[in-house]
């Protein structure tokens, strides 16, 4: 994966991630997230019983963007990403809560499971880099 997008990753805080209920229809959530850079997989926190939870749990596809923490309108950026939400049990999400916790150590108190998004497509949008530049990755 492109230096630049793992960068972008890392330096923010914040997804918004859609997956799709039971009648097709597109359902969103924001989550803060952990990114582990090794396997390109980003860690959220939630409780099995929240709508989109029982949504994934159907189906594990999902899509989402993360923004910059701080917007600044003159220099667009922005991540789009294409993914499959890990069962808890799959070997790439054993370390998922540790990993979580280390960046996000007050969630701990905070009820729920870790969840893995393994990142299987990205587009990355950089007006910084040149207007509409785009870098694309895909597993």
């Amino acid at each position: 994966m492109n230096e630049l997008i793992q960068q972008f990753i890392e330096a923010n805080t914040c997804a918004t991630i859609c997956c799709i209920d039971e009648a097709a229809l597109p359902y969103c959530f924001n989550c803060y997230y952990a990114y582990n850079r090794k396997n390109q997989l980003l860690y959220y926190k939630s409780s099995l019983d929240t709508q989109h939870s029982i949504h994934i749990l159907i189906s594990r596809q999902v899509a989402g963007s993360i923004l910059p923490d701080k917007l600044n309108k003159l220099q667009v950026r922005g991540i789009q990403f294409q993914g499959t939400v890990l069962a808890e049990e799959h070997p790439l999400a054993v370390h998922a809560p540790a990993d979580y916790y280390l960046k996000n150590p007050m969630a701990i108190a905070v009820p729920g499971q870790v969840w893995t998004v393994q990142i299987n497509q990205i587009k990355y949008t950089d007006n910084t880099l040149g207007f509409g530049k785009k870098l694309a990755w895909s597993r």
